[in-house]
């Protein structure tokens, strides 16, 4: 559970990264020789927001809307199409987007990824203390005896022992996997740690593990996270605050706590709908038909109108731009704020526009 009485991240100070405009797009060619480029599948697009420092910022929609693709354009593990991506690195403000790979290299030791599948991400070939030691040894830090002992360390920090270091990923299960690929993430103390669906292929007793030893780690080492998630309810007990994507494009960026008591953006209501409730005399409620829009033949207008109650004839035009609210949450919905209680009641229930 978030900590009340942690130091808040303020935004008085220089954020630790910023996006602006972040785009990955893929052309689509077709078939034959010639492969001509017949569309471009917007995966991520226009992305931009603010990380402090010691942060927590989860981002979460449907699959397909764009949350991996931020994450791992916004490090470099896919080249960005366009757009700025400003890390507060050791050495200054810097624009990941624009750097040589020689450039970027150094900066790898402070920004590092979790992954999804904690048996695919790791080397079946490989001891676990090779796998952990590797970013050591690819960035020559330490000899062998000196790497070996911070292995040994870093393994009992996320809940393993030293001996573990001479098994292979084979040996332990999910929740222990994953504890090796956090190992891995933080050998070389990083800054900035994305988590890709971290705990989305583990049984939900271990989920609350991790997300514990996550949340222990981040207090200890001063680390900032970006998790994305599909699981809301996760992200609610971890996150500061939340971006909702659809389409490639973050359509609601807010305080964790203001977006589930007050959810301002059609679709994130349509979303927090869906969860789940512990008491099985309430019925489901999911107010959100239809298909995701399709990220390489997007609609006209707001991407989401199709499948919107509250459409009207303006939303099929014009795509909305994210605008900051009164209250300093950001919302991509040209009918928001258009009253003084925000949008109450759907025009229709099917979708069409009124």
């Amino acid at each position: 559970m978030k900590d009340s009485t942690a130091t808040t991240p303020t935004s008085s100070k220089e954020p630790l990264l910023r996006l602006e405009g972040l785009c990955k797009h893929f052309p689509v060619r077709s078939k034959g020789l010639r492969k001509k480029q017949v569309s471009v599948v917007k995966a991520c697009d226009q992305v931009s927001f603010n990380l402090q420092e010691g942060e927590t910022l989860g981002i979460v929609g449907e699959s397909g809307c764009g949350k991996t693709t931020t994450g791992r354009t916004l490090l470099r593990a896919l080249e960005p199409t366009a757009g700025k991506v400003l890390f507060n690195s050791d050495h200054g403000m810097v624009d990941l987007a624009q750097l040589s790979l020689h450039d970027l290299k150094p900066l790898r030791t402070e920004m590092q990824m979790i992954f999804q599948d904690p048996f695919s991400s790791l080397n079946p070939r490989m001891t676990v203390g090779e796998i952990v030691g590797e970013p050591l040894l690819i960035h020559k830090i330490g000899n062998k005896q000196e790497r070996t002992e911070k292995v040994k360390a870093m393994l009992e920090k996320v809940g393993l022992k030293a001996e573990h270091r001479t098994r292979y990923p084979h040996a332990f299960s999910g929740g222990q996997r994953q504890r090796i690929g956090i190992a891995r993430a933080l050998i070389m103390n990083p800054k900035l740690v994305v988590c890709d669906e971290a705990v989305s292929a583990l049984d939900v007793s271990v989920q609350a593990q991790v997300i514990n030893l996550l949340q222990d780690l981040q207090k200890e080492l001063g680390l900032t996270y970006i998790f994305i998630a599909h699981d809301l309810s996760v992200v609610k007990h971890i996150c500061d605050r939340i971006a909702v994507m659809y389409a490639g494009r973050i359509v609601e960026l807010a305080k964790s706590d203001d977006l589930f008591e007050n959810p301002q953006h059609p679709y994130t209501r349509a979303l927090l709908s869906a969860v789940p409730n512990a008491d099985p005399d309430v019925p489901m409620n999911m107010d959100l038909s239809g298909e995701v829009a399709d990220p390489g033949n997007l609609p006209k207008g707001c991407s989401f109108h199709p499948r919107c109650g509250f459409c009207i004839e303006a939303c099929k035009k014009a795509v909305p731009e994210l605008i900051t609210q009164t209250d300093g949450r950001k919302v991509a919905c040209i009918r928001c704020g258009k009253d003084p209680v925000g949008i109450q009641e759907p025009t229709t229930l099917s979708g069409e526009s009124a």
